[in-house]
Order: C-alpha cells, then structure tokens, then sequence
C-alpha cells in the first residue's frame, strides 16, 4: 500500500531534518577534512561515536575493521531494520578550493562518503525522538572499506545482521551523486549497480631483437589483437538485454626500442549486471585470451579476481522507495530510476541476503548544469549540502514505514 502526504508518521519529518541541519553540515565538514581510505579509519570512527553519544542506542564498534553499528529500539516490539552509511575516502589530492577541503595528502571523499555518515548520524537522532512511533528496531551501520575494500561483508561475517537480537528484514541505504539535481531521490526495482571484477593476463612469448621479429615470438602483437577481440566478444557472445562491459585499462610490455619482450601484461576490469553473464564474460575471456594468445605462438594464463557482486534492489522496496520519497518531501523530489549504473557497490553484500533497496541522492551544486558538474571520483566534485536535509528525511521515512 502507497503511503500518501497526509501520513502522520511523516508530518514535520523534513522540518526535523532541517533542524538537524547545523549538526549533519558540521559532522560532514570535520570528516571531509581528515579522510581515511580502507578498512582501519580511526579517526572517523571516532567521530561517529562522538556523534552518537548520549543518544538512547547501543552501540557496537567493529572488531576487524573501523566499523560501528548502532541498535535503537522502538517502544513498541517488532522486526528490525537496516539503514547503511559508508565511510571511507578515496586515493586523489583534493583540488576543490573549499574552505573545509581534505588536509591529508593524497587522500579525499570525493565519494561523497562523509555526507553518508553525517546524514545517517543525524537520522540516529531523529528516530531517537520519534521512539514511540517505531514497532521495532533500527540497526544503523556505519561502514569503513566500501571503495574495493569489502568492509560490508566483514560487518555481516561480525554479526551485523543479528546485532538488535533478532535478524534485519529490510535494509536500505543511499548513495550521493553530484550529476542528479539537488535533492532529488531516485531508485528502481532489479539490478541497480554492477558487479566488478578484474582480470589479469600474462602472454609469454620469446624474446629477439625488433629487427628480426621472425626469430622471436612477439607477445606484444598477441597483446594488442586480445583488446579488439574481448570487445568483440562482448558484442558478438553477450545478450544487449543483459549488458556487459569489459575495459583493458592496463598493458605493459618491452623495455625499450629495439628489444622483442619475452612477456606482456593486459589488465582491466569487468561489470555485468547478471551473475548469468558474469559466468559467462569471465569463461569468454579466458577463452580468447588464450587461443588469441595461440594463434600468434604464445602462451596466456589468465586470472580474475571477483569483486563486488550484482547490487539488485528487492522489487517491491526499490518501487517503494520511490513512494516513500514522495510521500515523505513531496513529488518533485522523487523519481524513479530508469537505467543502473555500471559503477559497484559492496551494499550488495545485504541485498544479497535482506530485501531492500539502494537509492540515491542527487547533490548537484547550486548554479552548476548537470552536465558540467564534476561526477564523483573526481578530484574536483562538490555536493549540495543542502540536499542531505533531504537524505535524512528519506532514511527516517524508510524506518518508520518498515517499522510502522
């Protein structure tokens, strides 16, 4: 069933995330400017404990990583839901000019992460004043290692998933982007993010000199024709119904000019939005790697190594988180989304075991075009913070409908 605007759970919820305006900016601001990358975040951690402090939940801090779950409990018994902000910073010198701008060398959210924690730390708060309308309880999990580094999947190997004593049934978190228009919250049902996996080659031929190439093996030629043919496999053995995307970003051979090399290096990375066609991308490969390999007198030994897994929202929340958007700041602010990114996400390690949803949260800056607005990962992205008002009032609608 739609919820509507008439739903008195949801009256006077934007009113209470702008009020926790000052606050969620602050949090923001202090971890936008000591960043830290991976799995051990000390720092940030710190802060969100900070943040939480004197607030009526438990508090459980990670084990093998930075990690912090907080438990609040509704007045009222029931099931237990997840809301999920990630926390750790990207490798980039930050060149945005902002007064709060990273002050670790090499380090920078250009992510958006640091919004995720002070959006949901700011929404601890506001369901703690909103306790008697909760049938159950909120684990709301603050996340280190989710740029490559698995952290989701330590969180739930420690237990996340059973941490209010009774198993999550509902997990939802979101996602800033600096190219969607301010505070514009978007979603859709089925695979939402891609799987991200990366493949090595190592083709071995036999050396010479590059005026006698006859007298050696080249693997730089072997190299070469195995980037064309990987992009032709993609469009001749993938369905386009079932996308996939193969990208050689790396190749390394030789040490000079006039030297055949004996070995050549291909690496890149691998995005499907189907486990069906990620089995079947990773045996293609393999295959034509090799027999490209052969048919200039190489050798090929191919690995890849598995990332992060399909993100795919549960039907019926993807849809409903779109209704939940609405109801909960009104219609221009929702919309749904019509195509998933081939980016990744380690959230798919929830979806994988709980219904729910991924969204997320457009950020453009004030004054920007969409189109000229710097995406995230680049060293020079800015987020309207105006717009975590809203990425508040939407993990709190979620709550409180799931828990209604």
């Amino acid at each position: 069933m739609s919820t509507t605007m008439t739903d008195p759970r949801f009256i006077g919820l934007l009113e209470a995330a702008r009020a926790l305006q000052p606050r969620t900016v602050a949090l923001r601001r202090q971890i936008h400017k000591h960043p830290e990358q991976g799995l051990n975040l000390p720092n940030t951690q710190a802060s969100v404990l900070h943040a939480l402090e004197g607030l009526p939940v438990q508090v459980i801090p990670g084990k093998s990583t930075s990690s912090v779950v907080a438990v609040l409990a509704g007045d009222n018994p029931g099931p237990t839901v997840l809301l999920r902000g990630d926390m750790d910073a990207l490798p980039l010198q930050e060149a945005t000019g902002l007064p709060y701008a990273s002050e670790v060398d090499g380090s920078m959210h250009a992510c958006g992460h640091d919004t995720h924690v002070a959006m949901l730390a700011s929404t601890v708060r506001l369901l703690a004043d909103r306790r008697a309308a909760l049938n159950g309880k909120v684990v709301f999990m603050f996340q280190p290692g989710e740029e490559g580094h698995h952290g989701a999947r330590y969180m739930i190997e420690e237990g996340l998933l059973d941490a209010a004593g009774r198993p999550v049934e509902k997990a939802f978190a979101l996602h800033i982007t600096s190219t969607l228009r301010s505070g514009v919250v978007t979603c859709r049902p089925g695979p939402i993010m891609a799987s991200a996996d990366t493949f090595h080659v190592h083709i071995k031929g036999r050396g010479g000199h590059g005026a006698m190439p006859h007298d050696a093996l080249d693997p730089v030629p072997a190299a070469a024709a195995m980037v064309g043919a990987l992009q032709t496999m993609i469009g001749r053995r993938v369905s386009v119904h079932a996308p996939a995307v193969v990208t050689v970003a790396h190749i390394k051979a030789g040490t000079t000019t006039n030297i055949i090399p004996e070995t050549a290096i291909l690496e890149g990375t691998i995005r499907t939005l189907s486990e069906a066609t990620r089995s079947l991308v990773h045996k293609e490969i393999k295959q034509v790697c090799k027999h490209t390999a052969a048919a200039h007198g190489c050798h090929a030994e191919v690995s890849i190594v598995p990332g992060y897994p399909v993100t795919v929202n549960d039907d019926q929340v993807g849809q409903h988180v779109v209704e939940l958007a609405a109801s909960a700041m009104g219609a221009r602010w929702s919309e749904p989304m019509a195509d998933p990114l081939m980016g990744a996400e380690d959230f798919s390690y929830v979806l994988q075991k709980v219904p729910g949803a991924l969204a997320f949260l457009g950020a453009c800056p004030r004054g920007v075009e969409l189109a000229e607005a710097a995406p995230n990962h680049s060293n020079r992205v800015l987020f309207d913070e105006a717009a975590m008002e809203h990425g508040v009032a939407t993990y709190a609608a979620f709550a409180l409908d799931a828990l209604r």
